[in-house]
């Protein structure tokens, strides 16, 4: 993240306040909590180094179609009683992971090729200090292409994605809706740590092309009040808005009753700099990550009236077809 490798891993907390002291720090925010601020004792600007990695094809859905499709038909009715604008109703998937295989360093570096994303990171740490959370280890490898926070100085900003669609169709106009949906709702987040009055829009409704897909991003930033920590920015604005939904303690809510834990999915990763007062923080979308033996993959939809439950379920195997074929190839290199 931010073209910075961090090595010499020796510490992990979740006291925040670390994040406005000093140094440089690698955040892992898990979508149901913790946030986690990594220590590495030296940063570079190499590139990270190539690894082997062994095809994972077989996956399993942790929930069917039929299932998926159910949600969303609970999801709009809670839409249709007022409870709640839109949700983001998401699904995970899950391979063996290869003895072969390990750390998914080598799976990064696929992605790298395959995959390049703008907010890509990677986060492989396996240390007796992770216990106290307990984690033995944490192996994450992520393409997103999701700007969650950017900091710059006093200036904060977050380009939410709403609004997906495969390379040669248009958008609908669901996904406008959408998107300016959560925009509302990530200008309402700014201004609970920034100045109200400098909380605008700068862009909205750009597109931006990925591969195998295309979305709808906007960009709201703010100057943040003086006194505001990275405490408090996270309790203002984490889970990110685009993957919960509006009003987000309603969506979070419908979230927790309808689907399992997403660990690490959807998210928060990247890096902050105390010295700088400078961040860049991506959704954890388009993401992998080992868990009790397994390799993980998310993929979601964001919900409104005008969802069509089949073609919620359709966009999410858009979002993780490309993304999955890349886990299925094979990369050879030095350890």
């Amino acid at each position: 993240m931010g073209g910075y490798v961090g090595t010499d891993f020796s510490d992990v907390t979740d006291d925040l306040s670390c994040l406005d002291s000093k140094g440089r720090w690698f955040v892992c925010g898990y979508f149901e909590g913790p946030v986690l601020a990594f220590k590495f004792d030296t940063w570079t600007k190499a590139e990270v180094p190539l690894a082997r990695w062994s095809a994972v094809d077989q996956w399993q859905t942790h929930t069917s179609e039929a299932d998926y499709v159910a949600q969303v038909e609970l999801a709009r009715q809670r839409i249709a009683r007022g409870d709640v604008y839109q949700v983001n109703v998401c699904r995970l998937l899950s391979a063996e992971w290869r003895a072969d295989n390990s750390h998914v360093v080598g799976l990064y570096k696929l992605l790298e090729q395959y995959n390049p994303a703008p907010m890509s990171s990677l986060l492989s740490v396996s240390d007796p200090k992770l216990r106290k959370f307990g984690l033995d280890e944490v192996q994450i490898a992520s393409a997103s292409p999701e700007v969650f926070l950017q900091r710059r100085g006093q200036v904060v900003s977050s380009s939410p994605i709403k609004g997906t669609a495969a390379p040669s169709e248009d958008f609908l106009e669901k996904d406008v809706s959408e998107n300016i949906m959560i925009v509302d709702l990530v200008r309402n987040d700014l201004s609970k740590v920034c100045d109200v009055a400098s909380v605008t829009v700068p862009d909205l409704l750009a597109h931006e092309n990925h591969p195998g897909l295309k979305h709808l991003v906007s960009r709201v930033e703010g100057r943040l009040q003086a006194r505001a920590t990275w405490s408090d920015i996270f309790a203002a604005t984490f889970p990110p808005g685009s993957v919960t939904g509006a009003p987000k303690s309603s969506a979070l809510s419908l979230i927790a009753e309808v689907e399992s834990a997403r660990n690490i999915y959807c998210g928060a990763l990247g890096v902050v700099d105390a010295d700088t007062h400078s961040a860049d923080l991506s959704v954890a979308i388009r993401t992998f990550w080992k868990n009790e033996n397994r390799l993980w993959f998310g993929a979601g939809a964001g919900i409104t009236w005008g969802s069509d439950p089949e073609q919620e379920w359709q966009e999410t195997e858009l979002k993780a077809r490309h993304l999955l074929s890349v886990a299925a190839r094979s990369g050879e290199g030095s350890r």
